[in-house]
């Protein structure tokens, strides 16, 4: 028996989506091992050639791209590559070589890859193939070491990335690339687009040799740059093909003497002639000081084309001007459009993200609008900097303004579910951080989203979320995160499988930890939410589970539940789970004994007499009596107590009004097997068929099903054909096989319905 907590589950994904994750479950059993220990398909057919794509992306995605699964790609008449991505995944340049290289690429996504593979491994190993040297057409190797010393050191030769004559399009931010190297990057005759952020280039003056071809030029954060204004400035106004050109900088790593060149650079970009550049399209200034209002609205107006200004963190993004300019998005801090094409734009850079999400935070504070677009730019941002502090605080408090009261249910359930993903995520990378554990609790501490959102579709399963809060619930103290903590745990753990709970329930250390704040306020006497989700999830951690059964009981539970029942005799709400709680207990044969004190039992009694308590108490307080009654042997107690508490069970169940909301569901009907035996007092048998009626009535299909399944149905057949059950009972054991065979029929009427028609 434990508390009702239903929920609706996610929509389906697309069957693509089913097929490759189906695949990538099984590899195991498709594949045969080489001797290298690679995997090798044991049979495929020609997959089509996007499937190929997908499903080299999926396995990356899901983390199982290595050495070992990346050899079915060895295959490359069967999976065909054109556009490969192995962002962040662990391969050596050996596999990479076997695997990827015999594949006529068009593009080419290693950026962060780890394993050892550099990127003169990737450049050497493509240009090996004839056919990718004149295919690949973007490549990005973002995060990587070129480390070409390496390759030759090791007898490889150095072929530059000017044998991939064909790319057009090349990604080496954060990587050590250098002058040389980019004097041979410039000589590729289709070049259009070039990533040289945060690299170690101290001169651009190399960009000259493609300047009727480069259309794009990102120069994020060039800390090394050894050029004056004048230099970088002719450099840029010889660049006639250029587009789009960022030159932004790192605001939070720049002191006031640092990047003055850069910035006076762009100073005298904005406030010069409109004959360098005109062509532009976008521009990116971001970080940048000593910019005026006056030089922007010049550059503006002097370019018509312009359909981009980056200018987060320059103090000029909320000039006046930019309200007549429609069609000119802007990245900046003055209004939630700004920030949001900031969030979109700076995905991978951390400086721009802080600066943006700060922002947001003001902007979200009071808002009252369900926004899921941009909580999927916040998610976004955590999920590309998990080790970011900064970033996490900001970013778990934006998610609270944006899920906050009413706001979440206008949220596709797809979206919270990666958001509370992230949450969990974010809880774990930074345990001790309390603001962090304090804004993820608030915005998990929502009965929409701890309700709707299905767990069993997240990284984290309901076990490892509560696991992780109950840990965390251990080393604090504070009464509003610990009100929170336990609000999350009562509700993940009425969604643990049988499996999970059975795992859960053997720890002794979250017995203890709910039981401590039981008793924390049982001795000052307060009713307040805490106390219920802690007693809510003792409840349903004891649900069919001996073990956490007898871990309550060898913590005291029951000593303490004594005196809650007496002290709380006045809160209906509290004695319903404190008696939920008993009644688990009752239902375990070998645990009953501990039940056994004239005490308790009488004070359970009086409640289940009490014509004024609450029927949701008195239904409780019969089923322990029930329970303990139906085991004569078992009874160590004075036999008149026994035939009492048989009489009244009758008398007072029969005095019971039908119960309209839901108070409790059922695991399953193992522990009503024993009490519906026709050898069982009539008392016993009531209670019983009067608990199985009542959720029966509350959710037919569901428990139904659960009748036939078990054999109860038999057992109430059997019931109410005896001629000694008390006609009571033969009742409400027809009214329940009646819905029973009731909703056969229209199952089966449905099934008919809808089932395919052969010709």
């Amino acid at each position: 028996m434990r508390l009702d907590q239903s929920q609706d589950a996610e929509g389906p994904p697309t069957l693509c989506d089913l097929c490759l994750a189906q695949v990538c479950q099984s590899l195991s059993s498709l594949c045969s091992m080489r001797a290298d220990g690679s995997m090798s398909l044991i049979w495929a057919p020609v997959f089509p050639q996007e499937t190929a794509d997908q499903l080299l992306n999926h396995m990356a995605a899901k983390e199982i791209l290595n050495d070992t699964t990346v050899g079915i790609f060895r295959s490359c008449k069967e999976l065909r590559l054109r556009r490969a991505s192995i962002q962040s995944c662990p391969l050596s340049a050996e596999a990479f070589r076997l695997a990827l290289c015999p594949h006529r690429l068009l593009e080419l996504d290693a950026s962060w890859v780890s394993g050892g593979l550099t990127g003169a491994d990737i450049v050497s190993g493509l240009a090996s193939n004839p056919e990718c040297r004149s295919s690949l057409q973007r490549l990005s190797l973002s995060g990587l070491r070129l480390d070409w010393e390496s390759l030759e050191a090791n007898g490889g030769i150095h072929v530059g990335f000017s044998s991939l004559r064909g790319l057009r399009m090349l990604n080496l931010a954060n990587t050590d690339l250098n002058d040389a190297a980019l004097e041979d990057i410039c000589n590729l005759p289709h070049l259009e687009t070039l990533d040289i952020s945060c690299s170690a280039i101290s001169k651009l003056t190399a960009l000259l040799e493609c300047k009727n071809t480069l259309r794009s030029l990102i120069a994020h954060r060039q800390r090394h740059l050894d050029m004056s204004p004048a230099q970088l400035l002719f450099v840029f106004s010889q660049l006639h093909a250029l587009k789009h050109l960022d030159f932004s900088e790192d605001h939070f790593s720049v002191d006031d003497s640092d990047g003055r060149d850069g910035d006076e650079t762009v100073r005298q970009l904005l406030e010069g002639s409109p004959q360098v550049l005109p062509s532009l399209v976008s521009l990116d200034i971001s970080g940048r000081k000593r910019i005026s209002e006056a030089a922007i609205r010049s550059f503006v107006e002097s370019r018509s084309g312009l359909v981009f200004l980056g200018l987060l963190a320059t103090g000029v993004s909320s000039c006046d001007f930019f309200s007549t300019q429609k069609s000119l998005k802007v990245t900046g801090e003055a209004d939630e459009n700004q920030v949001c094409e900031a969030l979109r734009r700076y995905r991978d850079r951390e400086c721009f993200i802080r600066e943006a999400l700060v922002h947001l935070y003001s902007l979200t504070t009071d808002t009252d609008k369900p926004q899921p677009d941009v909580l999927k730019l916040v998610v976004s941002g955590m999920q590309r900097h998990p080790t970011s502090l900064q970033i996490h605080l900001v970013a778990t408090a934006c998610v609270f303004n944006l899920t906050t009261q009413d706001l979440a249910q206008a949220m596709p359930i797809s979206l919270l579910s990666s958001t509370v993903t992230q949450l969990l995520n974010t809880m774990k990378n930074f345990p001790n951080h309390q603001q962090v554990q304090k804004n993820c609790l608030l915005a998990l501490c929502s009965d929409y989203i701890l309700q709707e959102v299905p767990f069993d579709k997240l990284v984290y399963f309901p076990y490892l979320a509560a696991m992780l809060v109950i840990n965390w619930l251990s080393s604090h103290e504070d009464p509003t995160l610990q009100r929170m903590a336990v609000a999350v745990i009562s509700i993940l753990v009425a969604k643990l499988s049988t499996e999970e709970m059975a795992q859960f329930s053997k720890d002794i250390f979250i017995m203890k930890q709910l039981l401590a704040i039981v008793q924390q306020k049982a001795m000052v006497g307060v009713v307040d939410s805490t106390l219920k989700f802690a007693l809510s999830a003792l409840w349903n951690l004891t649900d069919e589970m001996p073990v956490a059964a007898r871990n309550f009981i060898e913590c005291r539970g029951l000593e303490l539940y004594e005196e809650v029942l007496e002290s709380y005799y006045t809160e209906p709400s509290i004695q319903q789970k404190v008696l939920g709680l008993l009644n688990n207990i009752a239902e375990v044969e070998e645990l009953q004994a501990d039940l056994m004190e004239e005490d308790i039992l009488e004070h359970i009694l009086s409640l289940l007499q009490d014509s004024q308590v609450d029927v949701g108490v008195r239904y409780f307080a019969g089923g322990i009596l029930a329970h303990l009654a139906s085991r004569p042997d078992a009874w160590t107690l004075e036999n008149e107590l026994r035939s009492t508490v048989l009489k009244q069970l009758h008398d007072s169940i029969m005095t019971w009004t039908h119960l309209e909301r839901e108070m409790v569901s059922y695991r399953s009907f193992h522990p009503f097997c024993p009490l519906l035996q026709t050898c069982q007092p009539a008392g016993v048998q009531l209670w019983a068929v009067w608990a199985i009626h009542l959720v029966c009535t509350q959710n037919t299909s569901h428990y139904s099903s659960m009748l036939e399944k078990e054999g109860l149905t038999e057992l109430l057949k059997a019931l109410a054909a005896h001629p000694s059950t008390h006609s009571d009972i033969k009742g409400l054991s027809d009214s329940v096989l009646s819905m029973v065979e009731q909703h056969q029929i229209h199952a089966g009427a449905f099934n008919n319905q809808t089932a395919p028609q052969r010709s």
